[in-house]
């Protein structure tokens, strides 16, 4: 089984392509960028999109225009190849990468999206690692100062800081029609407030 895994979330996106749980070959750019970081992975595995089974994407939290440019690449991919498709929780997919690590995604606006037992938006202040707790993601790297006061521990490996798109398929169930998968915003965007 062939499947394609991608994650827009964060300003660094990632895609991933594994057979049968192994990984072939992984990518990271711009968000903007998702396509052709897929194409150019399966170039380089030598495979194209006729060749893929099943699609998994991040729904986020992360930037609301991020998470839509995964979407609709994960809908546009689905809907060419008659593909099913999974979404998974980008905060789950960066704490999978550091097993016991505390996943904080910058949400902007001095806020940030945490799951420290529930999926969660709060101020960098309310965040509570447990004492000496691994803490990644891009929002750990911004509030490092104030989630080391807290108790916690931010890694300088920038690696450990992205959401890398091949722990999104772990956790990837209940595949079906892309227009199905929903984003997981955790807050109103912008736009909408303004309204």
């Amino acid at each position: 089984m062939l499947v394609l895994a991608f994650d827009t979330a964060t300003p660094d996106a990632s895609v991933a392509l594994l057979r049968d749980g192994e990984l072939l070959g992984e990518r990271t750019g711009r968000a903007s960028a998702v396509l052709e970081l897929v194409d150019g992975l399966l170039r380089q595995a030598a495979l194209g999109p006729e060749d893929l089974d099943r699609l998994v994407v991040g729904v986020g939290p992360g930037s609301f225009t991020g998470i839509r440019l995964g979407l609709a690449a994960a809908r546009g991919l689905a809907l060419a190849r008659d593909l099913p498709c999974a979404g998974v929780s980008s905060l789950a997919a960066l704490a999978a990468a550091t097993p016991g690590a505390l996943p904080v995604i910058d949400a902007r606006r001095r806020e940030v999206f945490v799951d420290d037992g529930e999926p969660r938006v709060c101020a960098p202040a309310d965040v509570r690692p447990q004492p000496g707790q691994l803490c990644v993601g891009d929002g750990a790297r911004r509030y490092r100062a104030v989630l080391e006061q807290a108790g916690g521990v931010v890694p300088d490996d920038d690696e450990l800081h992205r959401v890398r798109a091949q722990f999104l398929v772990p956790f990837a169930t209940g595949f079906g029609p892309a227009d199905g998968v929903e984003p997981r915003y955790l807050r109103v965007p912008d736009a909408e407030r303004a309204a």
